[in-house]
């Protein structure tokens, strides 16, 4: 496993391996393989992969990394690389540095020389994608969507005219505000909610923001979610007046107190695609 790096000597292999991201016999046969071949694992949280571990009979040492310690922790298992030992990374599920850990270690690396190899499975992303009946030829993957209220809007807002489909990540505690947001901004889109998936409680909810909040109702959803939103259709985004007093208001109220008249009609028309000069005039005679 171990190659020649730039003919200074014997240097490990950092694995990036994929694992389950529910059900754990989405696991690959080669994963299963160089998990049990590495000298180490480091994984985003111990007790999650020792889970896997076991139930494969894969007795490699674990050490932590996580998003708290990655940077000082890199250094250690950078060593042990140069070294010549061979380590495998892996996040609680689905492929590490999607919205997990991992991207510090693997930059490190790429930067000491050291091989990195990916080794595939499963994606949350991919998965809740390929069965949402959305298209799939052009999308885009913009992680966790912001906690903030203000900068959620702001980057729903900037995407209204993106004609790519639209997957998220979210927290089942900011669904119902997350849905809100796209209805009031992005209006009659088709919206996938990803839920569980793999696991013994998956399910897929379908239907525009407003239907799926109906349907919703004050249900507190559970598990980990993925957001899929259909893209623009192309026509023109159309904002009443009312709309954009409101959305100059949110920006306000969320730290923008401070622009000035020109820099908030900059910002937005950036946000909503609406012309500068007619937010410049709303804002000039409200």
């Amino acid at each position: 496993m171990n190659p020649q790096i730039d003919g200074r000597g014997k240097a490990g292999t950092l694995y990036i391996v994929a694992t389950p991201i529910g059900n754990l016999e989405d696991i690959t046969i080669r994963a299963i393989r160089v998990l049990k071949e590495v000298h180490l694992i480091a994984a985003e949280d111990t007790r999650r992969t020792r889970i896997l571990l076991d139930k494969y009979q894969i007795p490699t040492p674990l050490t932590s990394l996580y998003d708290q310690n990655e940077r000082g922790k890199s250094g250690l298992i950078l060593a042990k690389l140069q070294k010549g030992d061979d380590v495998a990374y892996v996040s609680d599920a689905g492929t590490p540095g999607i919205s997990d850990p991992g991207y510090i270690l693997v930059k490190e690396a790429i930067s000491q020389n050291i091989r990195v190899a990916p080794v595939p499975g499963s994606s949350a992303l991919v998965a809740a994608l390929s069965v949402s009946g959305l298209p799939m030829d052009r999308f885009v993957f913009l992680g966790f969507l912001p906690a903030k209220p203000a900068r959620r809007r702001g980057l729903l807002a900037s995407l209204k005219q993106d004609e790519r489909t639209l997957v998220f990540y979210e927290s089942p505690r900011r669904l119902l505000s997350a849905l809100h947001d796209i209805d009031e901004l992005l209006g009659e889109r088709e919206v996938v909610v990803s839920r569980e998936m793999t696991k013994v409680y998956e399910e897929f909810l379908r239907g525009t923001a407003g239907t799926l909040i109906t349907r919703l109702g004050d249900v507190q959803v559970k598990g980990e979610v993925t957001l899929i939103v259909a893209g623009c259709s192309g026509e023109a985004p159309e904002y009443s007046d009312v709309e954009l007093h409101r959305y100059h208001q949110q920006v306000r109220q969320e730290g923008g107190e401070g622009l000035s008249l020109r820099d908030m009609a900059d910002r937005i028309a950036r946000e909503t695609g609406v012309s500068r000069r007619r937010i410049y005039r709303l804002l000039l005679f409200p």
